[in-house]
C-alpha cells in the first residue's frame, strides 16, 4: 500500500500538480488545503491580511477528475470569499481531502475538529487562528490482510510561529482522541499531514503515547516556493515502523510549497 501526504496549497501549482497526480500511484492520497466551490471551476484568488494567492476554484473536483478510480472524501473546516477570473466574488469551502483507491474497502470513516469549529467568514479570511480538522479513514489491505487506519491532519496556523502553545496542545489531545476513536486493535495506523509544528513539539509526545513513531524528524519538508527559513511543517507517523518498506520526502517534482511525503507499506 502506498500512502502519500501533501499540502496542495489550494492548487496554486496545478499545472505541475496535475501530471504528478497521474503518476504518483497512491492507494491513499491525503491532501491538505483543498478548495471546493460548488458550480465553480478554473482559477480564483485568495486574499487575507498577509497573502494573495492563486487557487483552483474547485481543487476537489480537479483531483477527482485525475483519480477516477479513487473515492474522494472531503471535510470542510471553513469557508469564505474568493475572486474568480471575472472578478466576481464566490464562496469557497476550504478543508481536507482523502482519496482511497477503489480496490481498498472503507470500513470506518470519521472527521473531527482539532481546533475550533466550522466557520463561515463573511467579509474576509483571518490570517491565522482558523479552525482545523482531521479526517480518518479505516481501510482493509487485501494483500497484507490487515486493516490500516490513515488520519489526515491540517494543523493550526499561528502567525507568531510554530512553537507549542496551549491551543496546539489541545489540538494534539483532540487528534489523539480521533485516532483512538476510529482505529481498532491490531490496525496499522498512519497519521500524516501539515502539522504546523516544530520537530520537538509536545504533539509528538502525545502521539507517542498511542504508539506512533515520527518518520520525518527535523528534515526539510518545504520546496523552493517557500521563502521562509523555518523549513518544518509536514510529518508522517506510523504505529509499526517495521512495516515500512520505503519512506521518501520527495524533493522533485515540485508541485506545491510543501514536499510530498511518500510511504510504502
Amino acid at each position: 500500500m502506498r500512502i502519500i501526504s501533501l499540502n496542495a496549497w489550494g492548487g496554486a501549482m496545478f499545472d505541475e500538480l496535475a501530471p504528478w497526480l497521474d503518476e504518483c500511484d497512491a492507494d491513499v492520497l491525503c491532501l491538505q488545503e483543498v478548495t471546493r466551490t460548488p458550480g465553480g471551476g478554473g482559477w480564483t484568488r485568495f486574499d487575507d491580511a498577509e497573502r494573495s494567492l492563486p487557487q483552483r476554484a474547485d481543487l476537489l473536483a480537479d483531483v477527482r477528475a485525475r483519480l477516477p478510480r479513487h473515492l474522494g472524501l472531503f471535510t470542510a473546516s471553513d469557508s469564505g470569499p474568493v475572486l474568480d477570473h471575472g472578478h466576481g466574488t464566490r464562496r469557497q469551502d476550504f478543508g481536507l481531502a482523502t482519496f482511497v483507491a477503489e480496490t481498498y474497502p472503507i470500513a470506518g470513516l470519521r472527521s473531527a475538529f482539532v481546533h475550533g469549529g466550522y466557520t463561515e467568514h463573511q467579509e474576509a479570511w483571518p490570517a491565522d487562528g482558523r479552525p482545523r480538522a482531521a479526517l480518518a479513514v479505516r481501510t482493509y489491505d487485501h494483500r497484507a490482510r490487515r486493516f490500516v487506519t490513515v488520519v489526515n491532519l491540517h494543523g493550526l496556523r499561528d502567525s507568531r510561529g510554530k512553537a507549542d502553545t496551549p491551543a496546539r496542545r489541545a489540538q494534539a489531545d483532540r487528534l489523539a482522541d480521533l485516532v483512538k476513536g476510529v482505529r481498532e486493535d491490531g490496525d496499522l495506523t498512519v497519521v500524516c499531514g501539515d502539522f504546523n509544528v516544530l520537530p520537538g513539539s509536545e504533539t509528538f509526545r502525545v502521539l507517542a503515547g498511542l504508539g506512533l513513531t515520527d518518520l520525518v524528524g527535523d528534515a526539510d519538508t518545504r520546496t523552493s516556493r517557500y521563502p521562509r527559513p523555518v523549513r518544518h511543517a509536514s510529518y508522517l507517523l506510523v504505529s509499526d515502523p517495521a512495516a515500512v518498506r520505503r519512506f521518501e520526502i520527495a524533493t522533485a517534482p515540485e508541485v506545491s510549497d510543501h514536499r510530498a511525503l511518500i510511504l510504502d507499506l
